[in-house]
């Protein structure tokens, strides 16, 4: 399917589309979302510019670091500083109240109806606005969570408390080393249960949100769906956009929505049934 790779991009008129959307949410007959870190970002989670450089300073002028995201990939030579850099880094994206309504916003238009979450951010941030945790997939992890960097299971551990010492306590970019994180089963070192590798651990919580996720598809394959899809790029076009193109292609009842300032188009074949609005999810969510 689509493999000529036609697309039609955004030409209607902003407040056009806004109705068009508005309409569906208010009509569907269950609504899919699908988030990427698009979403985030219009939510005020910036990776680079002044809210890096208000934290990660002295990383930078050491480093010469461009944004949190490249630092994250740094082969740091001692654990204590590794862990220093990825404490304040979890501690600002998951556990800092940072969102500037975004979220809340979409919670708002979608609560009272059936709707599932379908996400690659790793930020918590749709159970921090309200959203219910059994209504949410996260496919690539979360920085709440870590695993054992072998890994010796297929287990993950809650690391708030421990985060948050680390974040408190560090000094000249370190942490002090009885803080660093090592699995409780063999004795490794903890790292963080992000998709980067083969090595990413999908526990029973993963699994369980992966069958609520199919789950609910299959309940409502015939139905009136509206895939909604926020702030979703070119990463992992497998995951969330590629997916909801085709089941949009295969329900002619369902409506294929993308906000994604830039980045809104769609295949052809359902261009009939798509609303493309090229702008900020913020701005878009608050005309709706």
């Amino acid at each position: 399917m689509f493999l000529q790779r036609k697309t039609t991009r955004s030409t209607a008129g902003f407040s056009v589309e806004i109705e068009r959307l508005k309409n569906e949410i208010e009509t569907a007959d269950a609504i899919v979302i699908g988030a990427g870190a698009g979403l985030s970002t219009a939510a005020g989670f910036t990776y680079s510019g002044e809210r890096f450089e208000k934290y990660f300073s002295d990383f930078i002028e050491k480093y010469n670091f461009r944004d949190m995201y490249s630092g994250g990939f740094y082969p740091f030579e001692t654990l204590e500083e590794h862990w220093a850099y990825w404490s304040r880094y979890i501690y600002i994206n998951r556990y800092m109240d940072v969102d500037n309504g975004t979220y809340k916003e979409l919670f708002e238009l979608v609560k009272d109806k059936d709707y599932f979450v379908l996400t690659t951010n790793v930020d918590h941030q749709f159970q921090k606005a309200g959203f219910d945790k059994h209504r949410l997939f996260y496919t690539q992890g979360d920085y709440g969570l870590f695993q054992c960097s072998e890994p010796c299971c297929q287990k993950t551990y809650d690391n708030e408390d421990i985060i948050r010492k680390m974040y408190a306590e560090q000094e000249n970019m370190r942490i002090p080393t009885e803080l660093i994180p090592r699995c409780p089963k063999c004795g490794k070192p903890m790292t963080m249960n992000l998709r980067a590798d083969d090595k990413f651990v999908q526990d029973d919580g993963w699994y369980k949100a992966n069958d609520r996720y199919n789950d609910f598809i299959r309940r409502h394959k015939d139905m009136h769906i509206l895939f909604l899809e926020l702030g979703v790029g070119y990463n992992t076009p497998a995951i969330i956009k590629y997916p909801f193109w085709q089941m949009t292609a295969k329900n002619h009842k369902a409506v294929y929505a993308c906000v994604n300032y830039g980045e809104a188009f769609c295949p052809d074949e359902i261009s009939s049934r798509s609303i493309l609005i090229n702008a900020d999810i913020r701005r878009t969510l608050n005309s709706i």
